[in-house]
C-alpha cells in the first residue's frame, strides 16, 4: 500500500490535516467520504480535485465513499457564501443526483475488498423527525461552538437563517452515521469545508466516544489569482452536454505553464517520475507545450473517452494545422461551429451555391461581397496564394467552384493566415 499522506504531499494537495490522521491510514483500511451537494446535474472541474482524492485513496488501498447530499442540498451550505442559495425542490434535486451519480461512476472501482460506494444522505434523513434531530443530535453540540466556525461569523453581518446556520450539524451528522454504519474514520474536501468536517469529529467524539480524522485540500486558484474553473462562458463542466469534449480539452491545453506543473499533479494519476520527465520536457522545448497535452490528454480520457480525445485533438489542428483536410471533414457540425466560434459567419441559399460559378464569383457577389467587395479583387489574391476553400489551395479564379459541403452545409473560406470566413448553405 501506497503512503496516502505522502502521496497527497508531493501532489500539493494537502492544505489542512488532523493530528493522528497518517497514523490511521498507516494502521489499517481505511474508509473515508466526500461530501458533494447535488446543487446542478453535473460536477464541473472544480469538483474534480476532491474525486481525485477518493481516486488516489482507492488506489492507496483505502475505501472511498462518495456522499452525494440529497438532504443537505435542499438547506445549502453557507461556507463562504455571500448570500443564501436558492432552495431547490425534490424533483430537481433527483434529477441531479442522477447526473453526478452516472459521472462518479468514471472514477473510482466499483469492484474488490476495497470498492467504492455511492451514498445519499436523503435516506437517513428523510424519516428523521425534528424532535428526534433536535434530541439525537443538536444535544451533542453547543450553539457556541457553532457560532466560532468562520463560515458562521463571516455570515452574521449580511444574515444567516436558521436552516444555514443547522447546515454544519446536518453535515457533522452524516460522518456520525457513516462513522456509526461503514465504520468511516476520516472525512475530505475543499479547505472551506474544514470547519463543517471538524464538527462531525466532534460529533462523533461527543456522541459516540469515537475518534474520526479530517483531511481537506487547498481551493484551487489560477496563477493569476482568478477562479480556477471559470472561463468567458461560465463554469467547465463535466457534461458534454454543457461543455464540450473540444472546449474541455481546450480548457487545459490553455492553462499557463505555471499551472499547468501544479494540475498536472492534482488532476493525473501520473507518477512523480513521469511528471519530473514531463517538466524537462517542457523546459527544453516549451512551445511543445509537453505539460498541457499530457495533462488535456489525461483529464479528457478519464472525463470522456478516448473517441472524445481523438476528436478534441481533430477539432484544435483544424484551426492552425495544414493539410487536415480529412479532420475538416470528419468532425460534426458542433465540434465545427465550436472550433470557429467568433468566426464572421455568411449564409448563401442552396440555389445560390448550385448556380455555376467560379471560385472569384463564389467569393464575391455570391457570398454578398462580405469575403472581396469585387471578382477582380478575389481573383488577384488567388494569384497570390493567399485563399482556402476548405483547406484546400485555390490557384485559379476563373475554375469552377465545385466544393463538397461539411457536414452537409457548411464552406470554410480562408483569406491570408489569419482571415477566416464559414458559410453556411441553407
Amino acid at each position: 500500500m501506497k503512503n496516502f499522506v505522502q502521496e497527497l504531499v508531493w501532489r500539493g494537495m494537502i492544505h489542512d490535516i488532523m493530528p493522528g490522521t497518517e497514523e490511521q491510514l498507516e494502521k489499517e483500511m481505511t474508509t473515508a467520504y466526500v461530501g458533494i451537494d447535488p446543487t446542478a446535474d453535473s460536477l464541473h472541474v472544480g469538483h474534480l480535485v476532491s474525486i481525485m482524492m477518493l481516486k488516489h485513496f482507492q488506489t492507496c488501498g483505502h475505501k472511498p465513499l462518495a456522499l452525494i447530499g440529497g438532504a443537505t442540498g435542499m438547506i445549502g451550505d453557507p461556507s463562504f457564501k455571500s448570500a443564501e442559495r436558492v432552495l431547490l425542490d425534490e424533483e430537481t434535486i433527483d434529477k441531479n443526483i442522477q447526473g453526478i451519480r452516472k459521472q462518479l461512476e468514471k472514477f473510482l472501482d466499483f469492484e474488490g475488498e476495497n470498492k467504492a460506494e455511492i451514498l445519499n444522505n436523503y435516506d437517513w434523513f428523510k424519516d428523521f423527525s425534528f424532535i428526534d434531530f433536535a434530541r439525537d443530535a443538536g444535544k451533542h453540540i453547543s450553539v457556541n461552538y457553532m457560532m466560532a466556525k468562520d463560515s458562521v461569523k463571516k455570515r452574521l453581518e449580511t444574515g444567516l437563517s436558521f436552516t444555514e446556520f443547522t447546515y454544519q450539524l446536518l453535515q457533522g451528522y452524516d460522518f456520525y452515521h457513516l462513522y456509526d454504519t461503514k465504520n468511516c474514520r476520516l472525512q475530505m474536501g475543499g479547505s472551506d469545508q474544514w470547519g463543517n468536517i471538524v464538527t462531525g469529529t466532534e460529533f462523533i467524539r461527543r456522541k459516540a466516544q469515537g475518534q474520526a480524522f479530517a483531511l481537506t485540500c487547498p481551493l484551487m486558484t489560477k496563477s493569476d489569482g482568478t477562479k480556477f474553473g471559470k472561463t468567458e462562458d461560465g463554469a467547465v463542466w463535466l457534461d458534454p452536454e454543457k461543455t464540450s469534449p473540444y472546449k474541455f480539452y481546450q480548457f487545459w491545453m490553455n492553462v499557463s505553464d505555471e499551472d499547468a506543473k501544479k494540475y498536472i499533479r492534482i488532476f493525473t494519476l501520473l507518477s512523480e517520475e513521469e511528471i519530473t520527465a514531463l517538466e524537462k520536457e517542457q523546459e527544453e522545448a516549451p512551445h511543445l507545450r509537453a505539460l498541457q497535452k499530457a495533462l488535456a490528454e489525461d483529464v479528457t480520457v478519464r472525463v470522456h473517452s478516448k473517441e472524445a480525445l481523438d476528436t478534441a485533438i481533430k477539432a484544435s489542428k483544424i484551426l492552425f494545422g495544414k493539410n487536415v483536410t480529412e479532420e475538416l471533414k470528419s468532425i460534426d457540425e458542433t465540434t465545427l461551429l465550436q472550433v470557429f466560434e467568433g468566426v464572421p459567419q455568411i449564409k448563401v441559399t442552396k440555389a445560390e451555391f448550385e448556380e455555376e460559378q467560379t471560385f472569384a464569383t463564389l467569393l464575391s457577389t455570391t457570398t454578398q461581397n462580405e469575403i472581396f467587395k469585387s471578382k477582380g479583387e478575389a481573383g488577384r489574391m488567388i494569384k497570390q496564394g493567399g485563399i482556402s476553400v476548405n483547406k484546400n489551395k485555390v490557384t485559379d479564379g476563373n475554375a469552377n467552384a465545385e466544393v463538397e459541403l461539411l457536414q452537409g452545409k457548411f464552406i470554410l473560406i480562408e483569406k491570408g493566415r489569419r482571415n477566416k470566413f464559414l458559410v453556411e448553405v441553407e
